[in-house]
């Protein structure tokens, strides 16, 4: 019997996923899953959904549900964490005061001053679940999917003896719009992909052999396509590969994209690609993935037939639970410390997304070597940022805070050093309540 503990299983629509996920494995039909939030109603409605599965496929596993985060993590083999901290108040603030500075951030959850601010009011959180699971679960593998994920695998690497993987669907998703451009399905594509989180390059890929990449040329001559992801055919045409995440969300950790209104307009239309500078929350086609990840609120989620469907999503913790749990060795895109070496052309102790081999002795990233020179010097633009941040936090330091934000290419590009502090100063009031002391 395998003890899964979900952290914030309020988000009642990914939750359910992962449960699903999980349950679709015959091997992991038996797990005892234990669901924790500090929001009690949002929790209930989880817990009804894990129970509905269970009981409409008649499965031997037990769903759990309780306030008590200690008693949750206690004898976890696997705590997943998707905790929020703050709700949208601070992210609020954390995308409007840049915005009324001119920093046009599209989300805000992973760099910029938006993803910097939004890793100082969760790692604390974050760092006591993991300190919390020291004591009560010390083998247990934290399987993280709260943003920003290199700034809070970092601290948690860093500052605990736990371990912990990032899992992130950028790969999955990218493959199969890949695929899209390309007429192929998307399981016929291999890959080998390496970098960072939400700026990890694909260094191949091919078809039974073939490389892919002068047809993927190609489909971005096509206006049609091109439309599709400007900024990722953009970025490819200038630096030789394709990247992981959606033109909506790489076009801010670079400093290109997002300075003048018109090209925003042009290559990220808010109507197609939408923002969540807009009233919060984000429309066009990004709007449905952005609500699967919200909680909902009372009476608006009912349990159907098509919910407790024992079906896979694309995501990798349930694959990664069965690897280690039965054996079965898979190859999947991770998020580790790079101090075995990964990655030679990033620093040891970054958070690097690289392919892992996951068997029954546990996660083992495989080695990449020397990324190209300029794909390296893009995502250590990022990791400058990840690293400042990352000692603010661990040694609540304003200086490095300020630093952090100092470096963020999009920030860097938009204002002078001067006015950086003034914004910062800015956040830091608005969100006083939400974040930790600062030296």
């Amino acid at each position: 019997m395998t003890n899964v503990t979900f952290i914030g299983a309020g988000s009642i629509v990914f939750a359910k996923n992962l449960l699903t996920d999980i349950f679709s494995f015959e091997a992991l039909r038996d797990s005892t899953i234990t669901l924790m939030d500090i929001d009690s109603q949002r929790l209930a409605r989880t817990a009804e959904v894990g129970e509905a599965i269970v009981d409409h496929h008649d499965l031997p596993g037990e769903i759990r549900a309780t306030t008590d985060r200690r008693a949750a993590l206690e004898n976890a083999d696997y705590v997943l964490n998707m905790i929020n901290v703050g709700g949208e108040e601070p992210f609020e603030n954390e995308i409007r005061i840049p915005e009324a500075y001119g920093v046009n951030q599209a989300v805000g959850d992973t760099l910029g001053p938006g993803g910097v601010f939004r890793a100082l009011r969760t790692a604390p959180t974050v760092l006591d679940i993991a300190h919390d699971m020291e004591a009560l679960c010390p083998d247990a593998l934290l399987l993280n999917y709260t943003n920003p994920m290199a700034m809070l695998c970092w601290a948690v690497d860093e500052a605990t003896d736990v371990d912990v993987v990032g899992l992130c669907h950028s790969v999955q998703h990218t493959t199969a719009a890949i695929g899209r451009y390309l007429d192929i399905p998307r399981d016929e594509i291999d890959h080998w992909v390496a970098g960072i989180n939400h700026m990890a390059w694909y260094l191949e890929v091919e078809r039974d052999g073939e490389d892919l990449y002068p047809a993927l040329c190609d489909a971005a001559d096509d206006p049609d396509i091109y439309v599709q992801d400007p900024v990722r055919f953009d970025v490819m045409d200038h630096f030789g590969a394709f990247i992981t995440e959606s033109s909506h969300h790489l076009s801010e950790y670079l400093p290109y994209f997002r300075t003048d209104q018109d090209v925003i307009d042009e290559l990220t239309p808010e109507e197609e690609f939408g923002h969540y500078t807009s009233e919060w929350m984000p429309t066009g086609r990004y709007l449905e993935h952005w609500r699967s990840y919200q909680p909902t609120s009372e009476g608006e989620f009912e349990v159907t037939t098509e919910d407790v469907a024992l079906e896979r999503s694309a995501e990798y913790g349930s694959r990664l639970i069965h690897s280690i749990e039965t054996g079965e060795e898979r190859r999947m895109n991770l998020n580790v410390r790079n101090d075995t070496g990964a990655i030679d052309t990033l620093s040891d102790d970054a958070c690097v997304e690289v392919p892992c081999l996951v068997d029954g002795g546990g996660v083992h990233p495989c080695s990449v070597g020397d990324l190209p020179p300029q794909l390296a010097a893009l995502n250590r633009s990022n990791v400058a940022v990840q690293e400042r941040a990352v000692t603010a936090i661990l040694e609540h330091d304003e200086t490095a805070l300020r630093q952090a934000v100092k470096l963020d290419p999009l920030t860097a590009a938009a204002l002078d050093l001067e006015t950086i502090d003034e914004l910062v100063d800015d956040l830091l009031v608005a969100n006083a309540e939400y974040l930790p002391d600062l030296d």
